[in-house]
């Protein structure tokens, strides 16, 4: 049996705010804006060419509202691989992403942590 990871959550405070940055700083694909219903959206967006979907979802309540941003308790929780890591930076940071760090060169590869609008973080990583 074949199992893989298809789609994880990020809670965001607002729909489009989460479509705008996932889309057009980072350069992921909108792969599916669908109502489902007068308030909710299946909001999916990914790399170009990833199995892996994240699914976008608008905080629901005081809990969800409190856990924007912090969704891995201030750990990077997140990792974007690259083939082109200067590439990738110059163009994210030209964009107006948040680096928390200058670029480090580890013995498993290229990486910098940069951080969404609402303060969840990443690595950048171009593996070896």
């Amino acid at each position: 049996m074949s199992r893989s990871i298809a789609i994880f959550t990020i809670v965001v405070p607002d729909y489009d705010a989460g479509i705008d940055f996932y889309v057009s700083a980072l350069g992921f694909e909108l792969l599916e804006d669908t109502p489902r219903g007068p308030t909710k959206r299946w909001i999916r967006v990914a790399p170009p060419g990833a199995e892996t979907a994240i699914l976008l979802a608008k905080a629901d309540g005081p809990a969800q509202t409190a856990a924007i941003g912090n969704q891995t308790g201030g750990r990077v929780g997140f990792f974007l691989h690259t083939d082109n890591f200067e590439r990738d930076y110059q163009a994210m940071k030209a964009k107006g992403v948040v680096f928390k760090e200058e670029p480090r060169h580890e013995d498993y590869g290229s990486v910098a942590v940069f951080q969404d609008p609402w303060g969840n973080l990443w690595d950048l990583i171009e593996p070896k």
